[in-house]
């Protein structure tokens, strides 16, 4: 199978099971934003987390590559392309509830710093905070019909990552980095 097909040079691609539609429609920045989250979590994968969050993102990448197809696909049910549910969103929130277990409640806002692996994962949380404007932008359109869950599970996935944040900042033993309200 070749990488290159040159289908796509003229500025537009192929859906799956679909029509060809510009490379700047709503579906694909919708699921080329997912795509990119993907890699970002990749990337804090890479950089050394605990065994406990490495599990935990690898699973949710298997997820986010499940909701890019689902986006890519006009007709999801057709394809039986829907997998993320409210399963999968509970999930999300006892991760969450787990995790908060461990740490000091905030009092404040903080900064994305400290820790590498802390950083790159309010990177993530950031780019899942554009994905999940973009699949509010596609779920308006009137000829897309769009599982509600997925844009739950991307609003609860990145109230995940800002955790996961906190916690990486803590296996590290590196403080938090309140905001401070310049004067």
């Amino acid at each position: 199978m070749k990488i290159y097909t040159r289908s796509g040079d003229s500025g537009s691609t192929g859906l799956f099971g679909g029509p060809r539609v510009p490379k700047d429609d709503d579906r694909i920045e919708s699921y080329g934003t997912v795509d990119e989250l993907n890699a970002c979590l990749g990337v804090v994968r890479a950089s050394g987390v605990s065994k406990a969050i490495d599990g935990q993102l690898q699973q949710i990448q298997n997820e986010l590559f499940s909701i890019g197809a689902e986006l890519a696909t006009p007709d999801a049910d057709r394809h039986d392309m829907r997998i993320i549910d409210n399963a999968h969103i509970a999930r999300l929130e006892q991760w969450i509830d787990e995790h908060e277990q461990s740490l000091t409640p905030l009092k404040t806002f903080i900064l994305p710093a400290g820790a590498l692996a802390s950083v790159q994962l309010h990177l993530a949380r950031s780019v899942c905070r554009r994905a999940e404007r973009r699949v509010v932008t596609l779920a308006s359109h009137d000829d897309v019909q769009m599982s509600e869950s997925l844009t739950i599970y991307l609003n609860r996935l990145s109230d995940l990552l800002f955790v996961l944040s906190r916690v990486a900042n803590q296996e590290a033993g590196v403080d938090e980095v309140p905001w401070q309200r310049p004067t």
